[in-house]
């Protein structure tokens, strides 16, 4: 099973070492409080973590919020039920 990973893994890497190298111009960013220039290879992988990160959060946010309505739920429901004795 590593060896299947590490094949793609390199695949990738490969790949983004020849976007990078064919796209090795500059790109201008202006942040209205910094101006950037960026490569763009440097641009790209830049957007695919922001991205990555932001997707992430989204997706932690919501499974952690769907357990926090389903702990309250459980906790209002054993409330509800007679205690055994």
């Amino acid at each position: 099973m590593r060896l299947p990973v590490i094949i793609i893994l390199v695949v990738f890497i490969a790949a983004g070492v020849v976007l990078g190298a064919l796209n090795a111009g500059l790109v201008d960013y202006d942040l209205a409080f910094a101006q950037v220039q960026l490569p763009k290879g440097a641009a790209l992988l830049g957007a695919l973590v922001i991205g990555w990160l932001l997707g992430g959060l989204t997706a932690w946010l919501g499974v952690s919020s769907g357990q926090r309505r389903q702990r309250r739920q459980q906790s209002s429901a054993d409330k509800k039920l007679p205690a055994k004795s």
